[in-house]
Parts: C-alpha cells; structure tokens; sequence
C-alpha cells in the first residue's frame, strides 16, 4: 500500500469490541483521528513522487531517506496510519485471551510467564508519560521486547518490527475511562487476537 494512502477498514463493526473499547471512541478513534493522520501523510508526500511507491512501512524504517522538509510531517503522520492499522489488526470481538502455542513459548522464554509478559507491557503503557504506545516488538536479533514510543513514533525507526501494540493517547480511552488508563490497559487483554499476533510474528522471519 503506497501513496496516495487510504484508510484501513476495522474489519469489524465499531461496537464490536464493547463493553470493553465503546463505540463512540472506535468511531471518532478510527474515522477521525486515523482519517487525520492517512489525509496528513498524504499531503505531506503530494510533492515527492519519489516517495510514492513506498509502504507506510518503508518509510518509516529508513527516515533518513525522507527529504527533510517533511520527515517531522512523515514520522508523525505515517507513523499515525502505521500504528494504527496495526493497532485494529491485532484486536478482534472476544478477543483469543491467551496467546497461541508457539507465542505462549516465545513469552515465557522472553519475560518468564505470560502473566509476567503482560506485567511488563502493561507497566510500559501505564508509565508512558502524555501520548504513546507500548509495543511487543521483536528487535534486530530476533529477540522479542517490551518497548514504549512517545507521540506516533515507530519502533520500525529503530529496527524492531511491532507485533503487538496498545495506544495510549488519550483519545484511544478518555471517552469511556476518563484518567483511568490502568483501567483500559485490564480492558484491552480482552480484545487481544492472539492469531494475528503470532502471524505478524511468524512473517519477521
């Protein structure tokens, strides 16, 4: 998917993640701010047809090759579509809960325990000072980490490919739990598709 970029389909209904993420905040969540960020990047690139055929993806990877003038404007913004589109992909109505065999492994290899795992990453998100993620992500050994990124920054633009990813940004969660964001942190492991998280693993490989 290149330029011009457009905006993901959920690949469910807007209430199908209730009670746990509200319709109200799936809807302005995906069709608003995600529109914002898939018609910003797309204006940022008009004027650089030598971007054009690159995925959001690519971009993000190798920032350095963005023409200066609209590199704020492209890891902004295209990392606003790139998390995103992960961020749907990775929850799904009543979500697996627990992680596939293979991931099972991989976590407890990882982190210890399942439970520790999501101790870790939760801590990662409640922490993240203002506007954030916190990522599963595995890093340029194969390796898999817990990692938090400020604003809409990409862990592809410091080599780890996100497999898991939880947006903390206010407007992913104010709607319904306020200044709660431990609260929306216990909700969302109620949407995780464990599925999807291990076929963007496998594809790291």
């Amino acid at each position: 998917m290149g330029y011009p970029f457009q905006l993901p389909e959920l690949g469910y209904a807007s209430d199908a993640l209730e009670p746990h993420i509200d319709t109200r905040t799936m809807e302005i969540h995906h069709g608003k701010h995600h529109q914002a960020y898939t018609n910003n990047l797309n204006a940022a690139l008009e004027h650089h047809p030598e971007l054009h055929s690159h995925s959001g993806e690519q971009l993000l990877i190798d920032l350095s090759a963005v023409p200066e003038d609209i590199r704020g404007a492209v890891q902004n913004n295209g990392g606003g579509f790139v998390n995103h589109k992960l961020f749907w992909e990775i929850m799904a109505p009543n979500g697996s809960n627990f992680p596939t065999e293979e991931m099972s492994g991989l976590l407890n290899g990882s982190f210890g325990s399942f439970d520790q795992f999501k101790q870790t990453f939760s801590a990662a998100a409640a922490t993240q000072f203002g506007s954030g993620w916190s990522w599963l992500v595995v890093d340029s050994d194969g390796r898999l980490q817990v990692m938090a990124t400020a604003n809409q920054n990409s862990p592809l633009s410091c080599g780890c490919v996100p497999i898991l990813g939880v947006d903390v940004w206010e407007h992913a969660y104010y709607l319904n739990y306020q200044n709660r964001r431990p609260d929306y942190l216990a909700a969302f492991w109620n949407v995780v598709n464990w599925t999807a998280v291990s076929e963007k693993y496998s594809q790291t490989k």
